[in-house]
Order: C-alpha cells, then structure tokens, then sequence
C-alpha cells in the first residue's frame, strides 16, 4: 500500500509540473492548440498512457491514465496573462528536451523554476520601444518630424500610465480604456503647446501600441485548428479592448469638441 501511495504521489508530480508548463504557455502569450498538445506529449513522455485536454484561454483542465488504469486530474485557473514569447520559447524548448529524453522530476521543477524567475524586460527598455514604436508609425502614416515627437512624449505617458494603472488591479478592458483617454488629453496639450500638428497621426502611433493584434491572430488560429469556443473568447476580449481603446480617445476627441 504504501508502494502504490508513493507512485500516486510522484504521478500527481510529474502532473503538476506537466501543469506548471503548460500554464506558462498559456499566460505568455500561447496559442490554445500549442498548450493542449505540449500537455499531452508530455504526459505521454512521463509514462501516462492516455491524456485528455481542454483549455480555455482563462483555464487548462488535464486528466491522464497511467498503465494501470487509474487517473490523475488537474486543472489551473489563469488570471493574469501577457505576452511574453521568450519564455514561450523556453517553455517550448523545455517540452521537447523532455520528450526526446525524458528527465528526472527535480529536473524538470528546476528548469521550469529558472523560466518562472528569469528576469523580465527592463521597464527602461520597454519605455524606450513605446516611444520609437508610437514615434515611428506617427510618421509613417503622415505625420511630420514634429508629430513624431509629440508621439514620443505621448508614448511615454501611455507606458506610465499602464505601469500606475496596473497598481490599482483594474479589469483589462477598463485599463486600456483609462490609458487610452489620458493618452488622448497629452496628445491635446502637446498640439495645443506647439509641439505636433496632426493630433490624428500622433493617436494612430499611440493606438497601435494597445491594439491586441496577437490575441486577435491567436483567436483566429485557435478557430482555424478548431478550438471554437477559446477562438471566440478570445476574439470577444480582443474586440472588446480594440473597442475600450476607441471609446477611450473618442471620448476626449468629443469632449474637445472633435480634437
């Protein structure tokens, strides 16, 4: 009995780590298809027999069956997700040293630890790709050397305002929206001070920075590979912030008097 109680709690194990992985996927910006099949190799790879999948894009549920017929059942609620696809690639990199050479357990929590903690992008790095990235689409798309400044600056404030609004836990959808129309009102003061022209151009480069496009592109991969129901929950909630982000400049735009 107490050999069988061992294997039971050594599979649970290798099925919370087989879990541990596949919630990195799924919160770093994985498409659901890639997330149920890396689970199931993987459980085929730590001796399970049979694996059944469903995930949603808020929540992964997992059984498998060992030799003997018994199951193991886990699931995983996802609250937070962001798109971080450097450690998708780790992750995935992970999965398939696992399924060529199948590891050792305190391996396998060891390297998932390493990814978990690994450093994340300095936030100065990701102020500075906010400002080129809002600077350069300001002028690609008309805006002249003086929009692409105003861009910049109004890039900066939609960074900082992300940051704070991220302290006070708001619902993702109500974020972008706030962000959005505090980006608007610095785009305004910017133009009205002399610094821009085209206040249009300088919001298309800001706009362009809070646009889901992969949540979007996962959503219609997911419906493609037949994963219906995460590819509408996802293109529910992509549509939804396209839309929080319209409402948000539209707002101040209207309140302007039309900017």
């Amino acid at each position: 009995m107490s050999t069988e109680n061992n294997q039971d709690y050594e599979s649970s194990c290798y099925m919370s780590a087989i879990m541990d992985i596949g919630e990195l996927l799924l919160a770093h910006g994985a498409e659901v298809g890639r997330v149920e099949d890396t689970i199931s190799r993987l459980c085929r790879a730590c001796g399970f027999v049979r694996s059944d999948v469903f995930t949603i894009t808020s929540s992964i549920v997992a059984s498998a069956m060992l030799p003997d017929g018994r199951t193991i059942t886990q699931t995983r609620r996802i609250k937070e997700r962001d798109t971080d696809l450097r450690r998708v690639e780790l992750v995935n990199g992970l999965s398939r040293k696992i399924c060529e050479n199948p590891m050792a357990l305190e391996a396998i929590r060891c390297e998932i630890r390493d990814i978990q903690n690994m450093k994340k992008i300095p936030d100065r790095l990701k102020l500075g790709m906010y400002m080129l990235i809002s600077s350069s689409l300001s002028v690609f798309f008309g805006g002249n050397w003086l929009d692409g400044l105003a861009a910049a600056i109004s890039g900066m404030i939609l960074f900082e305002t992300l940051k704070g609004s991220e302290l006070l836990k708001l619902n993702g959808i109500l974020q972008t929206m706030v962000c959005s129309a505090v980006t608007a009102v610095a785009v305004s003061l910017l133009v009205k001070a002399g610094i821009g022209t085209h206040p249009d151009k300088i919001m298309i480069g800001n706009i362009m920075l809070v646009i889901p496009g992969i949540q979007l592109t996962n959503s219609l991969r997911d419906m493609i590979g037949g994963d219906t129901i995460s590819g509408l929950l996802n293109m529910s909630e992509a549509l939804l912030k396209a839309v929080s982000v319209a409402m948000g400049f539209a707002v101040v735009l209207l309140a302007g008097g039309g900017g």
